[in-house]
């Protein structure tokens, strides 16, 4: 929020000393209290990692909580280096915006122009524009069935891995709608070495790292030593499990960077100046270019207003969101205020977005809300070891309890937890709870279909693969168990 100027020739000392005194105090009662609510988040399980805040382009906050490594006690700090995930996005689209300055690749021009040996549906008719703004219609390799069992641990060069998708079938006509696509941004990637005869890698440590001195930024790989790196966690059941293994050849140009929080305020302050693209090239970068949900994507940001306290008020924001093997991120910048919360999570899917809001309710004199306990980690142990009827009693029970909380995401990976050790019966009913709580969710009819089709249900297992088709058309795991299912 901007601070009000004062007219230093008309406030007499004392009245300035005052209102220069409750400044401090404003900004240490600010302090006391992020840190009040990220203990709670991690308290109860639901944070663990880095975190900045910055107000009026000034940093106010910045500190660790949990663990970088739970093997060593090794705790997170402000300069722990986090893989990023998709916040790789925005980096990607500056890189493509520069060569645009330059003269040396045009948006409105198809794939075909700059990768020649890019054959299939897509070449001529998906232009730089599509890809950017996940309009394209080519397929998300993440979300083919087999990516993650079969593909995600091989090493790939960009030449190798385009042709895994280049032949695919658009999912719909170029422009007409938005659907998350790391194929989109992995094609980005191999285009801008095409263009520039030079690893992405270095073409983004020439054109953004250096010039910015964000030294503590660069393409993770798995074979580089690299201090004060955060493991990656994932929880498996109550207990938490290293990270599978992800060869990050393949996030590639859509989610391959490891970054600190400091260094992602660097990048924050340098696009509110022009040492890096025009004021044309922010605004394009910037833009609503096509609607999403509630909110519109640019390009390799979403754009939209983020909810301040309970009055119902809102800010306008420009953010994006990271998720890779144990890790999820957050950057969102507030740019009429120059704000800027940055929030760096090691132990896999957590709702940073709520803690988002939350300190943006704090920065804005609001209350925050503060979080609540788990519901799903609370049953898990129980439907496990004492069976559904103890686990559908204990569910009502905190369903009752207004300090416990019901996280869809966190209910799924229960019922897979359950699903994976034979508990099928105690997962179908998870599932249940699940589609019950969130019927607007495709995904919980999804996994309820899968748990009816490891139970031999044939038509109940049908009938909820349909429905999240129907929900999702690029639901591709679901049509592939549906086709499965109905060859029995």
């Amino acid at each position: 929020m901007k601070k009000e100027v004062l007219n230093l020739q008309k406030t007499g000392l004392l009245t300035l000393f005052f209102l220069f005194s409750s400044g401090i105090f404003y900004a240490q009662d600010n302090r006391e209290q992020i840190k009040n609510l990220l203990d709670k988040y991690h308290e109860y399980d639901q944070f663990n990692g880095s975190v900045l805040v910055a107000n009026d382009g000034e940093v106010i906050f910045s500190d660790g909580f949990g663990m970088a490594n739970m093997e060593y006690d090794i705790p997170n700090r402000p300069q722990t280096k986090h893989r990023i995930g998709s916040i790789t996005k925005q980096f990607t689209a500056a890189l493509i915006l520069q060569l645009v300055e330059e003269g040396k690749l045009e948006l409105d021009q198809p794939i075909s122009k700059y990768l020649p040996e890019y054959k299939g549906p897509a070449a001529e008719v998906v232009t730089i524009h599509h890809l950017l703004t996940h309009s394209s219609g080519i397929p998300s390799y993440t979300s083919f069935p087999n990516f993650f069992k079969d593909q995600s641990r091989d090493p790939y060069t960009p030449e190798e891995f385009v042709k895994t998708f280049a032949d695919s079938t658009l999912q719909f006509s170029p422009g007409e709608k938005f659907s998350y696509n790391n194929s989109a941004y992995f094609l980005l990637g191999h285009i801008i070495e095409e263009i520039e005869g030079k690893s992405y890698a270095e073409v983004l440590r020439e054109r953004i790292l250096e010039p910015l001195d964000m030294g503590d930024t660069g393409y993770d790989l798995h074979e580089t030593i690299l201090k004060n790196r955060a493991t990656g966690y994932e929880r498996r059941g109550t207990e938490y499990i290293n990270a599978p293994y992800l060869d990050m050849s393949l996030p590639y140009a859509a989610g391959s960077l490891y970054s600190k929080a400091e260094d992602l305020y660097k990048w924050d302050r340098a696009l509110y100046e022009n040492k890096l693209l025009s004021e044309s090239s922010k605004e394009l970068m910037f833009s609503p270019h096509i609607k999403m949900g509630n909110a519109h994507y640019g390009y390799g940001w979403m754009t939209g207003k983020m909810p301040v306290g309970k009055a119902g008020d809102s800010i306008q924001m420009v953010g994006h969101g990271g998720g890779i093997n144990g890790f999820n991120t957050i950057m969102v910048r507030f740019p009429e205020e120059e704000d800027l919360i940055v929030l760096l999570n090691n132990t896999g899917g957590t709702n940073l977005n709520s803690i988002a809001e939350g300190i943006l309710s704090i920065m804005h004199g609001e209350e925050a809300p503060m979080p609540k306990r788990s519901i799903a980690k609370e049953i898990l142990p129980v439907f496990e070891k004492q069976g559904i009827d103890a686990g559908m009693k204990r569910y009502k029970e905190l369903k009752a309890d207004e300090t416990y909380a019901l996280d869809e995401g966190e209910m799924n990976q229960v019922g897979y937890v359950l699903l994976q050790n034979g508990k099928v019966k105690e997962a179908i009913e998870i599932f249940k709870i699940n589609t019950e709580v969130f019927p607007d969710s495709w995904n919980t009819y999804d996994s309820l279909g899968e748990a009816y089709m490891h139970d031999r249900q044939k038509e109940k297992a049908i009938e909820n693969f349909e429905k999240s088709i129907e929900m999702n058309p690029n639901n591709t795991n679901g049509k592939e168990m549906l086709a499965k299912i109905k060859s029995l």
